[in-house]
């Protein structure tokens, strides 16, 4: 397992993957410098934990050069860490989502937002953790953030924006493990943004029916051993709002029953 701040997730994937008898090693990447030759065995599976995802991606893709078996594969990584790509994947397998658009001007944006109406999201192309995300509610405000963001360079120059989904004060954090649905969390909070980085306070939700043959959608659209997607329940139905490939799931034990860290373990094994 290779990292570079060793939080409870990865601690906890180390403990389940040494209770179960399987070989685990972790690997502090923060020094690398990749190119050269890496102190990382033949053979395997190499989990990419970094909290960065451009570095995860990065290691990803030099160890998988060398033939490694990565989890999730880089194609997966680059799918969630783009919003757009995200959303062009979903719309491919035809999976319910928030209504979206691409702009790569302040004015396009301006004409964007006119086109889906007020409220509307505004988020970086790259990000987690419910940061730097903008809800506009009118004109004046768009301005503002478009402005905001122009000013900030061109990592912030594409404006990636959505619908506002009037979500209920909740949304949900599934998770699907080796292409199958495994558990979910009801995140509620009163701000509009309900991540449990943010203060959101997490239930278990039972995986329906529904929500499980959506899951398995999400799976085939973007692929990878391990996903932490987000839904809305909306007039329209469940929405996905995001797929994340490196979730974090320590407050989502609790509440599910449901050993997450192990049902990673167990499938990274059968892929040995």
């Amino acid at each position: 397992m290779i990292y570079t701040r060793l939080r409870v997730e990865e601690k906890l994937l180390h403990q389940r993957a040494q209770e179960l008898g399987v070989p685990s090693r972790l690997v502090d990447a923060t020094h690398w410098v990749l190119g050269g030759d890496l102190d990382v065995p033949s053979g395997g599976v190499a989990l990419c934990r970094a909290i960065s995802h451009g570095q995860n991606e990065t290691i990803a893709r030099c160890l998988e050069s060398r033939g490694i078996r990565v989890s999730n594969p880089p194609e997966v990584m680059a799918r969630c860490g783009n919003k757009m790509l995200t959303a062009l994947a979903l719309d491919a397998e035809g999976i319910p989502q928030p209504r979206w658009r691409v702009a790569l001007s302040p004015e396009g944006a301006m004409e964007a937002v006119g086109d889906l109406g007020f409220p509307a999201v505004l988020k970086p192309l790259c990000g987690s953790w419910g940061r730097l995300l903008a809800k506009v509610n009118d004109r004046d405000a768009l301005e503002a953030v478009v402005e905001h963001k122009h000013q900030l360079g061109v990592n912030h120059q594409t404006y990636f924006i959505q619908e506002y989904v009037e979500k209920g004060g909740f949304d949900v954090r599934a998770f699907v493990v080796g292409g199958r649905p495994v558990a979910a969390i009801r995140r509620s909070s009163p701000h509009w943004i309900t991540n449990t980085a943010r203060g959101g306070e997490a239930s278990n939700v039972p995986v329906d029916v529904e929500m499980y043959r959506l899951l398995e959608g999400v799976q085939r659209a973007i692929g990878g051993d391990f996903l932490a997607v987000d839904l809305f329940r909306s007039d329209r139905g469940w929405l996905v709002n995001e797929v994340n490939d490196g979730g974090e799931f320590k407050n989502s034990i609790g509440p599910t029953g449901v050993d997450i860290p192990g049902l990673i373990v167990r499938h990274l094994l059968d892929l040995k």
